[in-house]
C-alpha cells in the first residue's frame, strides 16, 4: 500500500512538472506570423527564396551561443534574436522557424571575413558594434549592452580593477574589443590571446593566467559552469553594444531587421528570449537598448537610395570589394600576432 502511494505522488509531481515545462516553452514562445512578402532583389527576397537562414554564432559563450553537447543544437540570446529575425523573413514562429536556420561556428577573428565573404547571411556573436568595423560590415541594433569585466580565480583578492591588471598575466581573445580595452587600461598587462573564451578559462584554472576579461555576461556563463572555482571581480569598465551583423551598405537589409528588432522590443519577445537564456543565469532583465539607425557611410555611394525602394538593394554590396582585402589581410595577422590593431570585437 505504501509503495502503490509513493507511486502516485511521484507520478503527481511528475505530472506537475510537465505541466510546468509546457507552460515555460509557451511563454517564451515568439508571435506565429504568415509568410511575408518581400521586395523583389532584396536580401530578404533571397533568403526566403533559398529556404535558409544562414547566421555566424559563437559555440562555446553559454548564455548567448553554445552547442549543446547532448542534443547538438546551438542555445542562447544571440541565438533566439536570430530566430525572431528568420521568423520576420519566412513567417511561422521561433519555434517552426528553426528548420529554417542554418548555424555557422563564428569565432572574432572570424566574423568581418565570414560575412564579406557571404559564408553567411547575418552574425549574431556578442558582436560590438563600433566604428572601425563599420569600415568593412554594416550592423543593426543594438539588441543588447553588455559591460567589459574581469574574472579570476574565487580565493584571489589581489584584482579589484582593471588597473591592477598591470604587470600580471590575463587573457582575452584574438581581434576582440575587450583586448583593445584591456591594452588601453592596463597597458603593462601581460595578455595572452586564444581563439575562444573558454580556451581563457581553461588558461586561467591551470594558473598560466591570473585573470580573463571580457563582457560580463559571457564570464557569467564561465562563472556559472567552473564549479565555484572562479568569481566576477564586478568592476565594469567599458560598455559594448551588440548588434547584428550584415554586409556593408545592404541598407534596405538593415532596416528590416532594425524594425524587426523594435518589434520584439515592444511585443515581449525580446524579454522573453532575455528571461529563457541570460536571465536563467541569474542576469536581471534590463530594458532593450534603443536601436541605433545610423546614417550610411559616405564610401557606400548608393546606399542612400536603396532605403527608400526594393530591387536597388543589390546594388550595394559593390563597396564591400575595395574594404575586403584589408579586413582579410587584418584577421590573418590577428591569428599569428598579438596586435590589437584587426578589427576588434568581443
Amino acid at each position: 500500500m505504501k509503495k502503490q502511494r509513493g507511486y502516485l505522488v511521484v507520478l503527481i509531481l511528475a505530472t506537475v512538472l510537465a505541466a510546468s515545462c509546457g507552460s515555460d516553452s509557451k511563454e517564451t514562445s515568439g508571435e506565429t506570423k504568415p509568410p511575408p512578402t518581400h521586395p523583389a532583389g532584396s536580401t530578404m527576397a533571397r533568403i526566403q527564396a533559398k529556404g535558409k537562414l544562414v547566421v555566424g554564432t559563437k559555440y562555446d559563450q553559454l548564455g548567448f551561443g553554445q552547442q549543446n553537447p547532448t542534443t547538438g543544437k546551438v542555445e542562447g540570446f544571440d541565438v533566439e534574436i536570430a530566430k525572431r529575425i528568420a521568423v520576420a523573413i519566412f513567417g511561422g514562429d521561433d519555434k517552426s522557424v528553426e528548420a529554417k536556420i542554418e548555424y555557422v561556428e563564428t569565432v572574432s577573428k572570424n566574423r568581418e571575413p565570414f560575412i564579406q565573404d557571404g559564408k553567411v547571411d547575418i552574425v549574431a556573436a556578442t558582436y560590438t558594434i563600433n566604428d572601425t568595423r563599420k569600415q568593412v560590415v554594416d550592423f543593426a541594433g543594438p539588441y543588447f549592452v553588455a559591460k567589459q569585466d574581469i574574472m579570476v580565480k574565487s580565493d584571489d583578492s589581489s584584482i579589484k580593477s582593471v588597473t591592477d591588471l598591470n604587470a600580471k598575466k590575463a587573457c582575452t581573445v584574438k581581434g576582440s574589443t575587450s583586448e583593445k580595452n584591456l591594452r588601453a587600461k592596463a597597458p603593462q598587462a601581460e595578455v595572452s590571446l586564444f581563439d575562444t573564451y573558454s580556451q581563457c578559462g581553461e588558461a586561467l584554472r591551470d594558473g598560466r593566467v591570473q585573470a580573463v576579461t571580457t563582457d560580463a555576461p559571457i564570464l557569467a556563463g564561465l562563472v556559472s559552469r567552473s564549479d565555484r572555482a572562479f568569481k566576477l571581480v564586478e568592476a565594469p569598465f567599458s560598455e559594448e553594444p551588440y548588434g547584428i551583423g550584415l554586409k556593408k551598405g545592404d541598407d534596405v537589409f538593415r532596416n528590416f531587421i532594425n524594425d524587426r528588432l523594435e518589434e520584439i522590443y515592444g511585443n515581449g519577445e525580446w524579454k522573453a528570449a532575455f528571461d529563457s537564456t541570460l536571465g536563467a543565469l541569474g542576469l536581471k532583465s534590463e530594458q532593450p537598448p534603443k536601436v541605433d539607425r545610423y546614417p550610411s557611410s559616405p564610401s557606400t555611394g548608393t546606399s542612400t537610395s536603396t532605403s527608400t525602394g526594393s530591387g536597388s538593394s543589390t546594388s550595394t554590396s559593390t563597396p564591400s570589394s575595395t574594404s575586403r582585402p584589408s579586413s582579410t589581410s587584418t584577421s590573418t595577422s590577428s591569428s599569428s600576432t598579438s596586435t590589437s590593431t584587426p578589427t576588434p570585437t568581443p
